[in-house]
């Protein structure tokens, strides 16, 4: 794809020094990390209802007070996770929480929950985004799934052309959509007051098909549990904050709870009273509109489209959490490291893609239908709830500083709270769907597991062996054949120790270039400069600041620059690079050998040469 091309599409290259001013205020992440949980209102309800209705119309009473047990628990869940980002300011989330308070085998489970839960929320999203288009307009129930994947792209896209870009474009549609909600329930409360009354409406007759015991109860309850995905968002998106963030993230989630709560009540509360039951072709949401509003009116058109459009970017709380959780895992070599780059747009794209292929594959496989998919992800929701609540347990626990009791006590009424309703979640969803989690994710933790044990292992077959250490010298020639060898140095290892010696074999000066990625430290590399190559005559190392995320470019401008400076000189551009002996492997290692050559073809330089170091078996 032409550069000119990439840029209309994602926009101009960020410059590392603008990740600042990447960063948000409260009232634009607020939208971004929150859409997920605020969009839940629009099917939590309707999941409740979905499981009481197998008990007939007279069940559908229960709806409310499940409602209201469910918002005591958001209640808990919103106060123990503000608590979290105090102690976690760096961002909280609860692959962090356990793995510095469980272990590691408790961060793993919390890792593959969070990954399989983002993953559905997307997915649960988008299908009942275009749900409420197709209430609105019954002709497009056919073309649900195409709607899906389009709507999927254009959240893609929008995420790839940057975090500051999301929050603008997703800003106004969250908003209205809340405006919305309150004026629903303004006109609602109108309307009981002024003509209706508060004697609830008899629902349609349904008859029962199955009785009515403390299982279907907790099965409702279970399901409607789905209005608390996305609470952890903001835990783990702290640093998307403007500074003081630790500070801003407190107040957005208690902004965010409160709204929840909120809006979660005047929904289940208003088709409780307006008897309103579960309907194939019309939403819970949309039905209340048209009591409300009245059936064609613009406010009901209004209420569709921002229902539409908040479901549409409650996506996006998966899209801003997947890819930092996934990049989060690369760092500590649990994915692989590819996952952690970040692109021109200071976002890691390789982890919105990984997110919109799989999104994708759940949609298709749904085809549109948000049931299964709603049973499946509340299980991950608790699953990481849980662990993050029994990891701040222990933190305070062991700390016991100022206040460490109340704080205990917080968390571990947190933590108890979420674990029943995950153990409810598992006996109640099991055969529903739930045992597929209940098998990915064990299975999810032994594929991460296993490819932090293979870099371990890669890693230390090309650790420097100290037994082949010698000083790179450059042989004297006369006459001096005039030949300068650049040699890409990535990392001090085995195969870049190799590469320099070839090169030294080969030229009358070596110029080892390191370009600093953000978290290097250009005196320690210089200092291990020093003592694995030495400071010999001809032999020099060159450190390149990169201002962008690409390492490609800032070495493809110094060769260039050289080539202008020594234009009668040969120039040899040597490249280490390490081949696996297995094709899993590959994916491991950061093999930029392709890319360089790719971009210096692109400038037109002659000589590339790759010194290749094969790992052992």
């Amino acid at each position: 794809m032409a550069p000119a091309l990439i840029q209309r599409l994602f926009g101009k290259p960020l410059p590392r020094s603008e990740a600042d001013s990447e960063k948000l205020p409260s009232y634009e992440a607020l939208p971004i990390l929150s859409s997920d949980a605020l969009s839940s209102v629009a099917y939590a309800t309707e999941a409740a209802l979905g499981v009481l209705i197998l008990a007939g119309s007279g069940a559908l009473g229960l709806s409310l007070p499940i409602t209201v047990a469910i918002i005591v628990l958001i209640a808990v869940v919103v106060l123990s996770y503000r608590q979290t980002i105090e102690a976690y300011p760096e961002g909280g989330g609860s692959y962090v929480v356990a793995r510095e308070n469980l272990g590691t085998a408790a961060s793993l489970v919390a890792a593959a929950s969070l990954l399989v839960d983002y993953t559905l929320t997307a997915a649960v999203s988008l299908m009942a985004g275009t749900q409420a288009l197709s209430s609105l307009l019954p002709g497009l129930l056919p073309y649900e799934v195409p709607l899906s994947l389009v709507l999927l792209v254009l959240v893609g896209w929008a995420n790839l052309r940057g975090v500051k870009e999301a929050g603008r474009a997703f800003a106004l549609p969250t908003y209205t959509f809340v405006v919305m909600v309150a004026l629903l329930a303004l006109f609602g409360l109108q309307n009981l007051v002024t003509v209706h009354g508060f004697t609830p409406d008899p629902a349609p007759l349904v008859r029962a098909a199955e009785p009515l015991g403390l299982f279907l109860i907790l099965r409702a309850f279970s399901s409607g549990c789905s209005a608390m995905t996305g609470i952890e968002a903001i835990a783990n998106g702290v640093k998307m904050f403007r500074e003081p963030s630790a500070q801003r993230a407190r107040s957005t989630m208690l902004v965010m709870g409160t709204m929840l709560a909120a809006m979660f009540l005047a929904v289940s509360g208003l088709a409780w009273l307006y008897g309103i039951a579960p309907d194939p072709d019309r939403t819970v949401m949309a039905q209340i509109g048209m009591r409300v509003f009245g059936d064609g009116s613009p406010l009901f058109w209004a209420l569709q489209i921002t229902t539409l459009l908040i479901l549409t970017l409650a996506a996006n709380t998966a899209f801003a959490g997947f890819p930092r959780l996934a990049a989060m895992l690369a760092k500590d070599q649990f994915l692989p490291r590819q996952m952690g780059w970040t692109g021109d747009r200071l976002v890691f794209q390789n982890g919105i893609a990984v997110l919109l292929v799989a999104t994708a594959l759940i949609v298709l496989i749904c085809q549109g239908n948000t049931t299964v998919a709603v049973n499946l992800y509340a299980l991950g929701v608790f699953m990481a709830f849980t662990l993050s609540q029994a990891g701040m347990v222990v933190r305070w626990w062991r700390l016991r500083g100022a206040g460490w009791l109340g704080r205990l006590a917080m968390n571990a009424l947190g933590a108890i709270c979420t674990a029943l309703v995950l153990l409810v979640i598992v006996v109640s969803k099991f055969d529903e769907g739930a045992w597929t989690v209940v098998i990915a994710i064990p299975l999810l933790v032994m594929l991460l597991a296993r490819i932090r044990g293979r870099y371990r292992r890669v890693y230390a077959a090309m650790a420097i062996d100290p037994a082949r250490i010698r000083p790179v010298r450059v042989t004297p020639r006369q006459p001096a054949i005039g030949n300068t060898s650049v040699v890409w140095i990535a990392s001090f290892s085995q195969p870049s120790l190799e590469a320099l010696h070839y090169a030294a074999t080969v030229s009358d000066r070596v110029v080892g270039v390191w370009v600093l990625a953000e978290e290097d430290d250009p005196q320690l590399i210089r200092q291990r400069w020093a003592a694995l190559v030495g400071d010999a005559p001809g032999v020099s190392l060159q450190i390149l600041e990169s201002p962008f995320a690409s390492l490609v470019n800032p070495f493809v401008d110094f060769v260039e620059a050289l080539e202008l400076q020594q234009p009668d000189a040969a120039l040899t551009i040597v490249m280490p690079m390490a081949i696996p002996r297995y094709r899993f492997d590959s994916l491991l290692l950061n093999q930029r050998g392709i890319n360089m050559r790719q971009a210096l073809d692109e400038r037109h330089n002659r000589v590339f040469t790759l010194v290749r170091y094969y790992l052992p078996a």
